[in-house]
């Protein structure tokens, strides 16, 4: 944590919380907003897999919702990054998912972290790719979902950024 963020405090979300990162995530105005009771359930059912910073007050700034895959255990999927817009520029961002990455890899054994980025989220690719280079890990990038499989309406492409092996220190 660098001394811009040494009053914040990053661990596990609480349910509590849910209502605040939905908050964060909407005035992101990047992120696709999911509802209010997802980030409850995910508060609840992905605290392992997921990290808050709070402020000095306990008040929830910037948080990474993730989990971890199914049918590939080692490998955690990072959903959401967000962080509130008075706290941007401090590199918060990169600290949660460095935190999470070695907090998981510790207890869960992950090697690899994978996410998905829009072509147009030029913050959330520069996050990722420094991720990579910061822990010397390899990253390969394809489309995992094409507009056209959005029943949505326009969609840019979903392109999947996988990066690893992480080092065995867990970053």
């Amino acid at each position: 944590m660098t001394a811009a963020q040494a009053d914040l405090q990053i661990d596990r979300p609480r349910v509590a919380d849910g209502a605040a990162l939905w908050r964060i995530a909407r005035d992101s105005e990047v992120l696709d907003l999911n509802s209010s009771y997802s980030y409850l359930l995910w508060c609840r059912d992905f605290a392992a897999t997921s990290a808050v910073a709070r402020d000095g007050h306990g008040v929830p700034v910037g948080f990474v919702t993730g989990y971890v895959r199914p049918d590939s255990p080692d490998t955690l999927l990072v959903w959401q990054v967000a962080v509130d817009e008075a706290y941007r520029g401090r590199r918060l961002a990169a600290s949660l998912v460095d935190g999470l990455a070695a907090r998981v890899a510790r207890e869960r054994g992950v090697t690899t972290v994978e996410t998905t980025i829009s072509p147009d989220n030029t913050a959330s690719q520069r996050l990722f790719t420094s991720f990579a280079e910061r822990h010397g890990a390899r990253l390969e990038r394809e489309v995992l979902f094409d507009t056209e499989v959005f029943p949505d309406g326009p969609h840019e492409p979903e392109v999947l950024y996988r990066i690893g092996p992480l080092p065995a220190s867990g970053g």
